[in-house]
């Protein structure tokens, strides 16, 4: 219903910002990392989830098209909610979600409040499995067919498999990672930039 909502910010608490959008205050619930880049009466710009339920409609909103994914993927599990999706997503980045699942480190994923290691390990199992379905090449193929080899401690496909983790296509992935310096960077920072150039693309 809402791609994104756009206008000076309201008014900001906890897990809360609101931006005036021609008159009407939209109420979005949203994470730490969105509202630290929040100022209020500047303009802002949320991508959005509209979450319906039988008693309540509730819009959640983020900072980027990635945060928006990993929250959409995130209450695709089973057992996990709005609200944890949130904690989660203020706990860590996109990026250190992605790696946290394709690494087991349920740790990071348990570092957010109200999530304990049954939970963080559903998440991990579903996600990994989703994951294995459908379509990241295992270790040692050429990547998308752009001649991308695994290099040492398998950086390249792991970045991949992060990437893929946050909704990007084979050809998306291969295209961000040509010209990254994929055996000097560590992998975050291999995936950060490769998240930027997608993003500007």
């Amino acid at each position: 219903m809402f791609y994104y909502v756009k206008g000076p910010v309201a008014h900001t608490a906890p897990f809360l910002a609101v931006i005036d959008c021609a008159g009407v205050g939209y109420a979005c619930r949203t994470t730490h990392h969105t509202l630290a880049q929040l100022q209020k009466g500047k303009e802002a710009k949320l991508y959005t989830y509209l979450n319906v339920r039988e008693d309540a409609m509730e819009l959640y909103g983020f900072s980027t098209e990635n945060e928006l994914n990993c929250f959409r993927m995130l209450i695709g599990v089973s057992g996990v909610g709005p609200k944890a999706a949130l904690s989660i997503l203020s706990s860590t980045t996109p990026e250190g979600l992605a790696m946290s699942i394709i690494t087991g480190d349920e740790k990071t994923l348990t570092v957010a409040q109200g999530i304990g290691k049954k939970i963080a390990q559903r998440i991990i199992l579903e996600l990994k499995d989703k994951l294995a379905k459908g379509q990241i090449p295992a270790t040692g193929e050429s990547y998308g067919g752009t001649g991308l080899t695994v290099i040492p401690e398998n950086k390249a496909s792991e970045a991949a498999a992060a990437l893929a983790v946050l909704g990007y296509s084979q050809n998306e992935i291969a295209a961000a990672l040509k010209g990254i310096d994929l055996d000097s960077l560590r992998l975050e920072e291999i995936v950060k930039q490769a998240l930027k150039k997608m993003v500007k693309g």
